[in-house]
């Protein structure tokens, strides 16, 4: 569904992201885990149109994306939950969920699609008229990937979706992630939280200092000697 080969990105002379490789294949959560600073958030915005890649190629069911624009890679289905939520904090929960709704085809099913959204996350319809900058940590979460959700999306990329979140909610939070993927959409998952994305996925990469250097099934990694003491403490 996704595959991304030999990608290179800089920034001036800083080489970010220097050779990664991975496949996300339909219906999966795959990870992509690793320290802060590794390139992780680099490798999603290349994916999502925001930067252009210094070398590689990207594409999407079998379509190359890097000269497409970044509404244009929406418009397909490859929608990205941003880092650190990125709500719109002026606006109420329902505003903020319209506004993950305005390709053609979302609009078209934006009140079903609220439904769904509403079903998903309770609390968000509670507040459904409260302004989305009032909200506690988790409930920002969850509105970020409930506007994820609401432009119809074939495969969601999560950017560091448990940052910043306490562990009772980061727990319910991939309880949410993993119902998303049951319910058939494709889930690329990056992550600092090593022990909950890996628990959570199907396969998993781990990159260091810009190199994908471990790809296996989630409880392969999560046993691995390398990752068991770089990333677990053990």
């Amino acid at each position: 569904m996704l595959e991304v080969s030999n990608l290179k990105v800089k920034y001036g002379d800083v080489v970010a992201v220097h050779d990664a490789s991975f496949v996300v294949k339909e219906r999966e959560i795959v990870a992509l885990v690793g320290s802060n600073g590794s390139g992780k958030s680099t490798v999603v915005k290349a994916i999502s149109g925001l930067i252009c890649p210094d070398y590689g190629k990207i594409s999407f069911e079998r379509e190359d994306t890097i000269s497409l624009s970044s509404h244009e890679i929406v418009e397909r289905g490859l929608i990205q939950v941003p880092e650190g939520r990125k709500v719109f904090s002026n606006l109420i929960v329902e505003e903020n969920l319209r506004l993950g709704s305005y390709s053609r085809k979302a609009r078209g099913k934006r009140e079903e699609t609220k439904e769904m959204v509403y079903a998903l996350f309770p609390r968000l319809f509670e507040r459904r008229n409260q302004k989305a900058g009032s909200l506690s940590g988790g409930e920002q979460q969850m509105l970020a990937l409930g506007r994820g959700l609401m432009s119809i999306p074939k495969l969601l990329m999560l950017d560091e979706p448990s940052l910043g979140l306490a562990p009772l909610v980061v727990l319910q939070l991939f309880e949410i992630i993993e119902r998303i993927n049951k319910m058939g959409t494709t889930i690329l998952l990056i992550e600092q939280n090593t022990v909950s994305a890996l628990k959570s996925c199907n396969r998993g990469y781990v990159i260091e200092n810009g190199f994908v250097t471990l790809t296996g099934t989630g409880v392969h990694l999560l046993n691995d000697t390398h990752v068991m003491q770089a990333y677990l403490g053990l």
